[in-house]
């Protein structure tokens, strides 16, 4: 039996969750409990770093003391602490790294330094037990990128956004057009009664050979429409969103229809091949259903874990823990691990977007 005390604070959310393994049936998410910051920060359109961080400071223990509470587990039960260590919010990454590396070295637990893209990436093997290799669509507010996913710390990624991730196009637009944070479920409900063939906003890198993704063009083109129509009527609202969510949807199908044959080649002993969606923007049905038509036409598994799973948490934290415990990677040095702001899945691809002494962003 294997028992991970996981701890998210990357970004807006306070996370923290135990889950469980005992090697003869599938895992187990004893607790998992999640709070949100959006309260916080909806005047202002988006996140604030120093916001967040206090936020964090005030929440992070009666959050873990919450999540050891529903597990009906105490510190002494638990095997291991797994803490998000990168990439995010420097200032939230310090506070649940400081508290996990005080809470080990309080109960002489091992603790694990993680990357939060690694715990979307492996989410699926603890929701549908899913077997490597896999190809994973992470698109949130932060990451855009197409990765295989080979085994526990054997990523390659290959495709990322050569600009904006798509959930920031999401807020981006809905900021311009006047709707509340956050922007993607926003511009989801506003684009349910929209006509979206009103506005031909362009398919962003749709053909292109190179694999990777671009949306700040289309969130221009939705700037200059906005622009020579205003003032906004909500039908004017509606048709923008709807319109800009088809070009999302189709711009991601062939990026992802380019991917999935890649995979077919490279991996072409894989007899039930599956494609992995994670992050917030997963949850938007347009794109969902574009996505589910393509694996069908593929001859893929479309694997979609749940909403509160897809998004920022900590069981997806406990569980990457409890995968590199098994495989013998747990740092005996996490003691020592520094957060990292920027903090690639794939440290060898090149950077697309951003690189300095920080390292790489994307």
């Amino acid at each position: 039996m294997i028992r991970v005390l996981g701890i998210e604070t990357s970004c807006d959310e306070t996370a923290a969750s135990v889950v469980a393994l005992d090697g003869t049936s599938a895992p187990e998410i004893l607790s998992n409990i999640v709070l949100s910051q959006i309260e916080e920060h909806a005047a202002f359109g988006g996140v604030v770093p120093e916001i967040a961080a206090r936020a964090h400071v005030e929440a992070l223990d009666g959050i873990i003391e919450a999540a050891l509470a529903d597990s009906g587990m105490a510190l002494g039960d638990i095997d291991a602490i797994a803490a998000t260590a990168g990439p995010g919010l420097v200032g939230g990454l310090i506070v649940g790294l400081m508290t996990a590396k005080a809470i080990a070295a309080a109960g002489n637990k091992p603790l694990i330094a993680i990357n939060h893209l690694e715990g979307h990436a492996l989410t699926a093997r603890l929701t549908d037990g899913l077997d490597f290799p896999y190809l994973l669509l992470l698109v949130s507010g932060g990451h855009t990128q197409i990765v295989a996913v080979r085994g526990v710390g054997d990523y390659q990624r290959w495709a990322t956004t050569i600009d904006d991730a798509l959930g920031e196009a999401f807020d981006k637009t809905a900021k311009m057009l006047g709707l509340p944070y956050p922007g993607g479920p926003n511009v989801e409900k506003a684009a349910a009664s929209g006509n979206a063939a009103r506005f031909a906003f362009p398919r962003p890198m749709k053909g292109s050979a190179q694999p990777d993704f671009s949306f700040s063009g289309l969130k221009t083109a939705v700037r200059q429409a906005a622009t020579a129509i205003a003032p906004l009527s909500d039908e004017d609202v509606a048709d923008i969103c709807a319109s800009f969510q088809a070009a999302v949807a189709d711009a991601l199908g062939d990026r992802v229809g380019r991917a999935l044959n890649r995979f077919r080649q490279e991996f072409p002993g894989k007899a039930d091949p599956a494609l992995v969606v994670a992050g917030g923007v997963a949850a938007n049905r347009t794109i969902k259903a574009t996505l589910e038509a393509l694996c069908v036409q593929a001859g893929f598994t479309f694997v979609a874990p749940p909403l509160k799973l897809c998004t920022d948490n900590a069981a997806m934290i406990a569980w990457a823990g409890i995968e590199r415990l098994r495989a013998g990677m747990a740092e005996e040095n996490a003691a020592d691990f520094v957060p990292r702001s920027r903090w690639p899945l794939d440290s060898i691809s090149a950077p697309m977007v951003g690189s300095g002494r920080r390292g790489a962003k994307a």
